[in-house]
């Protein structure tokens, strides 16, 4: 990956840092339910500060659509951004204009302030030069620590990086990081597990990895659709019969590349889609007509295990099979075991990303044993399909 800025080349003694962050957590009756993204700011707000810089915090919050609506009022999140920070957080009823302008005037160093939701502006995601430099001339230096809106090219986003000197924050350095040694310039061999519910949504990042790593498995209701395309029955399992010519072109086009794709040979079938349903473990290729694939089964596991153990560097999105319920959350909760051993015996770089797959790597107890992984959902999975990210290249430009 070409290189960016980071908080450490920059000089900062003095001066307001426009620091672009992820702050839309969720958020019930006017509280914030999960302060996770509040917490993971706190270092880069803190080295900005240690440098003598004194950060003036940008975000978007939820989907106003370029209107003033009061309850995606970032004020909203204040409390919990106080508790984390460990300090008062000043705000700003406004992201430019008088009100942003005066609150940024009577900043002090040690001081932290918030400006409201950039998104209730028009300009922000027009990426407008105008709003752009509305907001540039609140700062002196700008600092992406977003990387989960990195993939919108918005004018906090991308805009900003174009008016003035910038840099990636910790979080963000932290991610393009680990991103770059799982797909950029990884050891060798790789592997991908890519799971979720279907090809169709995948095509572009399944097109991408075949030609990146040197195993790909392949699981969850896409996993159905390519025993299809093999010919094999899958009875009433969720599968994309129309998606049999391209998963048969992926496959061909895997072979092509030198990737090997692993797919389940054995599953775990139950008659209904509920916890603890009756289920049984069949072949791959003896799905009962009346039954549906809900996870993958024992000696599928084991070969994703050996896989694992050959491998250098793992990437993962989404699960193997229906982790939502007991007991088809089993084959992921075992591959995720797996896969967090061989990362504490050093023997594996392990990054992970997306929503779901977040979820079931926590669920299966193991996240925190996992090299990296990224709360980034869309930004992650158009790193994963290759794609250029606005806001990541902005960064790279401004190194130049």
């Amino acid at each position: 990956m070409a290189r960016f800025n980071t908080l450490d080349d920059m000089e900062l003694d003095g001066k307001v840092v426009l620091t672009r962050v992820d702050v839309n957590v969720p958020v019930e009756n006017g509280q914030v339910t999960d302060a996770t993204r509040i917490e993971k700011i706190v270092p880069t707000v803190k080295k900005i500060q240690e440098k003598g810089g004194i950060p003036v915090l940008l975000a978007h919050f939820d989907r106003p659509k370029g209107q003033r609506v009061d309850s995606m009022s970032l004020r909203q999140i204040l409390p919990a951004l106080e508790a984390a920070l460990g300090q008062p957080v000043g705000f700003a009823s406004e992201a430019v204009g008088g009100d942003a302008k005066r609150a940024v005037a009577a900043l002090k160093p040690g001081d932290v302030l918030l400006l409201e939701n950039t998104r209730f502006y028009p300009g922000e995601e027009a990426n407008e030069q105008v709003f752009a430099a509305s907001l540039a001339a609140l700062g002196q230096v700008y600092v992406n620590d977003a990387f989960s809106a990195a993939h919108r090219a918005h004018a906090s986003t991308e805009g900003l990086a174009r008016l003035l000197p910038s840099a990636a924050g910790l979080l963000m350095e932290a991610e393009l990081n680990a991103l770059d040694a799982a797909l950029g310039n990884p050891e060798r061999p790789v592997v991908a597990v890519v799971g979720g519910a279907k090809v169709s949504t995948k095509l572009d990042l399944l097109s991408n990895l075949i030609r990146k790593v040197d195993h790909l498995v392949i699981g969850g209701g896409m996993a159905n659709t390519f025993l299809v395309a093999q010919g094999i029955e899958v009875g009433k399992s969720l599968a994309e019969r129309d998606m049999a010519d391209t998963a048969r072109q992926v496959l061909s086009d895997a072979k092509g590349a030198g990737c090997t794709i692993h797919l389940p040979v054995d599953v775990v079938v139950a008659r209904e889609f509920a916890a603890n349903a009756p289920h049984e473990v069949v072949a791959a290729d003896a799905c009962p007509a009346d039954a549906m694939i809900l996870d993958a089964g024992p000696a599928t596991v084991a070969k994703i295990r050996e896989v694992f153990g050959q491998c250098r560097t793992l990437i993962w999105n989404g699960p193997l099979g229906a982790f939502e319920i007991e007991p088809f959350d089993a084959a992921t909760n075992a591959a995720a075991a797996a896969a967090a051993e061989l990362t504490r015996e050093g023997r594996l770089v392990s990054v992970a990303g997306g929503g779901d797959t977040v979820a079931a790597l926590n669920k299966a107890g193991v996240a925190d044993d996992f090299t990296f992984i990224s709360t980034a959902g869309g930004a992650f999975l158009e790193w994963m399909e290759g794609k250029d990210l606005p806001g990541v290249a902005a960064l790279i430009a401004s190194k130049r």
